[in-house]
């Protein structure tokens, strides 16, 4: 569900407010609440260090009714610092009607905080919630600029409630047809494909990774504008797997569980593209969503099987659970001969063996262009969505040799393991000579708890760092 919990900025905490934050080191205001103990007191006596996320909670007086002071710790005063600080508040509030929440003097990166307040809010059930998130968070502050800050830390969450959304819900009502349909709601022009549009273009790979399911494929396709185009255009391609089974490759019952959300990459870029214009991206912008779902049948793709791609190119089948490089295959030489972009950046939950390398914290990024990796990096690590830069080894190249086409889709004989290396190399012949990123968020793309600005299932993980880098190139 997208977030539910109202924004406002106001420069005084309401007369009436019952649940108020303050960062550790504020000078409280002559009206703020009286409190059984002076501050200083009460923050000694708990042993307050001021780290980010430490919470020191004390009761006050409001006239007949008692009220609740939060004190919050920001650490350093960087932004992941207040993210944490943003989610540790915000998670107190749980089930409260309103929150008000002093943000720090001179913290400089007061959308950091709201962004962490807000995804700590996000939730997702079908049916009546247990507990429900605070209603209203009310921020204050006098300083200037702080309502550009506050619109840019609501915009990224909600963008980032969007991503998690559409990879939340179930596949009984998510297949490819309806997250075009869901496309469609992002403010931005939109081209779907249906099955006889990728049939008459050739796109073999989404074709064939369908054709075991009664769900039909789609290819989306949403485009970027802005009015002061600055003439540079990038592409971004999502995969958009709405159920990976494996296919006749099946996987084993406990990995399929997750399988709705094997469509995060493509929730990304649909969600990143509803919110460029609001954030002020200068640069086109294409998005594109392989979709498709992957399910074993009479009709399904065998293993040996040989299919065509866009643009000619053949790869041999080795592995049906291989696919979502098979549907990205297809959309990145698509982007390379028809959208003629600077950049692609290529997004998608591809491999576990990505995950078995970094973890469920860091995701992966693998480019042929140094400077491109480095800014993308960069903006992971600035947004809250860290990557790390992987080899593109071309020696595991011979890996992906089939005797009987122009490439396998994974390796038959075990000799280079790799199994994320070989899956960007497999990508990289489709990106053709531009310069191109893969981000392999198969470990990020889900969280199993609810912590800090994530919460339980699809994490968004992705949007951050593209709208911080777009932003960035603006």
């Amino acid at each position: 569900m997208p977030i539910d919990t109202s924004v406002t900025l106001t420069a005084q905490p309401a007369p009436d407010a019952l649940l108020l934050a303050f960062p550790f080191d504020a000078d409280l205001a002559p009206d703020a609440p009286d409190l059984p103990v002076p501050v200083a007191g009460l923050l000694a006596h708990h042993e307050a260090k001021g780290e980010a996320g430490e919470i020191v909670e004390a009761p006050f007086a409001r006239g007949e009714t008692v009220g609740r002071v939060l004190f919050y710790g920001i650490g350093d005063g960087g932004a992941a610092a207040l993210r944490k600080a943003g989610a540790a508040v915000a998670r107190r509030a749980k089930g409260r009607p309103a929150l008000s929440v002093v943000l720090p003097q001179g913290a400089g990166q007061v959308s950091a905080l709201v962004e962490g307040a807000l995804l700590a809010t996000y939730a997702f059930r079908i049916g009546e919630s247990r507990t429900k998130p605070v209603a209203a968070v009310e921020f204050v502050t006098a300083a200037e600029g702080a309502a550009e800050g506050v619109r840019r830390g609501e915009t990224i969450a909600r963008a980032v409630a969007v991503a998690r959304d559409l990879a939340n819900t179930p596949s009984s009502t998510k297949n490819p047809a309806w997250l075009a349909e869901r496309a469609g709601e992002r403010g931005v022009a939109v081209r779907v494909w249906d099955e006889d549009a990728l049939k008459a273009d050739g796109f073999g790979g989404i074709l064939a990774v369908g054709q075991g399911s009664t769900q039909e494929s789609r290819l989306i396709q949403l485009s970027y504008e802005p009015e002061d185009h600055d003439g540079r255009h990038v592409v971004l391609v999502g995969k958009g797997i709405t159920f990976d089974s494996g296919g006749l490759s099946l996987k084993p019952t406990d990995n399929m569980k997750l399988q709705k959300t094997d469509m995060a990459g493509g929730a990304v870029v649909i969600a990143v593209l509803g919110a460029l214009r609001e954030l002020g991206v200068r640069a086109r912008v294409t998005g594109l969503v392989a979709a498709a779902e992957n399910m074993p049948s009479g009709t399904a793709q065998r293993p040996s099987d040989v299919i065509t791609h866009y643009g000619g190119r053949t790869v041999e089948v080795l592995n049906t659970d291989a696919e979502g490089r098979l549907v990205l295959a297809d959309a990145l030489a698509y982007a390379d001969a028809e959208l003629d972009p600077d950049l692609v950046v290529d997004i998608a939950t591809l491999t576990g063996a990505i995950t078995v390398a970094l973890g469920r914290s860091v995701g992966a990024i693998y480019a042929n262009d140094d400077d491109l990796a480095a800014a993308l990096v960069d903006a992971g690590g600035a947004s809250g969505d860290p990557l790390w830069r992987m080899p593109l080894i071309d020696d595991y190249a011979p890996a992906l040799e089939s005797a009987v086409a122009d490439l396998a889709n994974v390796e038959s004989g075990g000799t280079y393991g790799a199994g994320s290396i070989t899956a960007a190399l497999f990508l990289r012949e489709f990106a053709g000579k531009r310069a191109w990123a893969h981000l392999d968020i198969a470990g990020v793309g889900r969280s199993m708890a609810d912590e800090g600005v994530l919460s339980k299932g699809a994490t968004g993980f992705g949007v951050r760092l593209l709208l911080e880098w777009l932003t960035r190139r603006s």
